[in-house]
């Protein structure tokens, strides 16, 4: 198999699980069959052990190209040589209610008979288990059986066992058409013609437009913006109503570091901010159907008002982690983890970016029902009690807990929301308690987070260093844009975080947290977005809209962003990551409202 770059690939989904599928025509990551499921091709992990489903032209390819039908999900991979011109269009027909998760792949020969050939090789429960193969209907099915799955493979040419899998090569002629279709899940064989395929085709374009037809964004950037809503959307579990952090797992933060983490998960924080960017663009039933997955978790929370800061899709909290010794990782970078050791640690800023969404959503969507706002005042009385703690913090340090800024912040945010939700609504609450809270921890970030010799808010308590975390301080409403004190430390983090558009969250070097392992950190996405929208804010339209187009530079060629930019400028960490798209969608928003 090619090596591939972590941002070479384009995604598909079916708002249960998604597969990548690369500029080479290799499907080389999915789960099945949810997000958070066991992968059945991870060959991004390890080229000889994960597996995967490619198809590709025999001939030397001279150049490649990946798109998207127009405002779907909907990927067309394109393939150029001398000897022709081949297309792959690959999708997933939106999640049914049987349960039944399709990959419909169709190959077309644009320009000159070309010879071609497919692979598919599943490698299930996370490459520790070797499916049972057996090729039926003269050998134009293929049938994967193991570790309590069954895939079903059909295709338009007849297949051979081959190396844990099946191959096949064949010739499409000049302007004919060839498929496949793998079919994941208990269930029949599902009708296999080119009239099915077409109508699936034809019905998955229509869902797609139709729901991004609904979007209320009429700026600058139509085409960015509606992708970074469709791949949030895509990262949804319709299932559910919860949302992804990313929906991939141990892809590396630096090439060979340790800081390999499972993203597969449900965050409270990155899910809130989702529910933000959904609303600013007119989504309210995805806001809708999270406020009911935050109304299960509330029921489940502890008897204090506290909730754990990650779970799985269905709300589940069995995501211990664990190290998968037997893959080698993206280039080496191990170990390979599943699960997140996070879901342990204490992070108090998830209650401000849970509270702000659900003030948003009651505003919205629907109002807050009497067992909701009874779960929310147990909770705003638990950070009433605990906001002073030390924490884990946004970059989840592991190892060296500090009063963060950032968390101090979001406790600011909790308090604050809930009191104007009361006032809204007329919801019984212990105003003066709550209300003398929120101004003991709006004083205790004046007095005790700014630093007057550096002329910045700090990162933590007693801190020299400054966070990009706190360019989330006049987003939240927390301070003015034009307040003295502001502008100061936005002039700050362009200094010593910033170079160009590029942000990073914090000076590896300036830091002495334990977690760190020694690799050099590259910038934060969604932070330059951040930087971005506060340069807008405090009226430095001119310098925001440059960066902003740059920003976009750096997405990959369909749009998409991962977690993290190297020092090379290439994609880390997983990917695509969730809060860098709803940053974009922030940002491009407030660039229009403040120029």
């Amino acid at each position: 198999m090619t090596h591939q770059l972590i941002e070479d690939y384009g995604l598909i989904g079916d708002l249960n699980t998604v597969a990548h599928v690369g500029l080479n025509g290799s499907i080389d990551f999915f789960c099945f069959p949810n997000f958070d499921s066991p992968s059945v091709f991870a060959c991004l992990l390890d080229s000889n052990k994960g597996g995967h489903f490619s198809i590709a032209p025999e001939f030397d390819v001279s150049r490649n190209s990946q798109l998207y039908l127009p405002d779907t999900n909907i990927l067309l991979t394109r393939f150029l040589s001398k000897e022709g011109i081949m297309e792959t269009t690959d999708f997933m027909p939106v999640a049914t209610k049987d349960g039944v998760c399709r990959i419909i792949r169709m190959v077309r020969a644009i320009q000159g008979d070309i010879s071609v050939k497919m692979e598919c090789r599943p490698a299930l429960d996370y490459a520790r288990a070797e499916p049972e193969t057996v090729l039926e209907n003269k050998s134009r099915n293929a049938v994967f059986a193991g570790s309590g799955l069954t895939l079903r493979l059909q295709s338009a040419i007849k297949m051979r066992a081959s190396d844990n899998g099946v191959e096949g090569r064949f010739t499409v002629k000049e302007g004919d058409c060839s498929a496949f279709m793998l079919t994941c899940g208990e269930c029949d064989a599902i009708a296999f013609t080119e009239e099915a395929l077409l109508i699936a085709q034809a019905e998955t374009v229509n869902y797609w437009r139709n729901w991004i037809s609904k979007a209320d964004y009429n700026g600058r950037w139509p085409e960015i913006v509606r992708r970074s809503a469709l791949v949030l959307k895509l990262m949804t579990s319709r299932k559910h109503g919860s949302i992804v952090a990313a929906p991939t797992f141990s892809l590396p933060e630096a090439i060979g570091g340790e800081r390999n983490w499972d993203y597969r998960y449900c965050w409270i924080r990155d899910s809130a901010f989702t529910i933000y960017a959904f609303l600013r663009l007119g989504f309210k039933d995805e806001a809708s159907a999270y406020m009911k997955w935050i109304e299960d978790r509330f029921r489940d929370c502890g008897s204090d008002g506290s909730l754990r800061l990650v779970y799985a899709l269905d709300g589940g909290t069995d995501i211990d982690e664990q190290e998968l010794d037997h893959l080698e990782g993206y280039e080496h970078s191990r170990p390979v983890r599943i699960g997140n050791g996070a879901h342990g640690q204490l992070q108090l800023d998830i209650y401000g970016e849970l509270l702000d969404s659900i003030y948003l959503a009651d505003k919205h969507v629907h109002k807050i029902s009497y067992d909701a706002w009874m779960n929310v005042t147990r909770t705003v009385d638990y950070v009433c009690e605990n906001w002073q703690q030390a924490d884990d913090g946004i970059w989840e340090f592991r190892g060296s807990q500090k009063e963060f800024l950032h968390s101090r912040l979001m406790c600011w945010v909790a308090v604050d929301r809930a009191i104007r939700l009361a006032y809204k609504q007329s919801l019984p609450a212990p105003f003066s308690r709550w209300k003398e809270v929120r101004d003991e921890i709006y004083y205790d970030i004046f007095n005790n987070f700014w630093n007057e010799k550096l002329g910045a808010f700090v990162q933590y308590k007693g801190a020299e260093t400054v966070d990009a975390s706190a360019l989330l301080m006049p987003l939240v409403k927390f301070i003015s844009c034009a307040d003295p004190r502001w502008l100061s430390t936005l002039d700050i983090i362009g200094e010593r975080l910033t170079s160009d558009a590029l942000v990073r969250r914090y000076n590896v070097e300036e830091t002495d947290f334990e977690a760190l392992d020694g690799s050099k950190e590259g910038s934060f996405t969604m932070c330059s977005f951040w930087y971005v929208e506060c340069l807008a804010r405090a009226g430095r339209a001119e310098k925001a809209h440059l960066l902003f187009d740059k920003m976009l530079g750096y997405a990959n060629h369909v749009g998409l962003y991962a977690e993290e930019l190297g020092r090379d400028g290439r994609h880390l960490g997983n990917f695509p990551q969730a809060f860098t798209h709803l940053a974009l969608i922030s940002a491009a928003v407030a660039l229009e409202r403040f120029r």
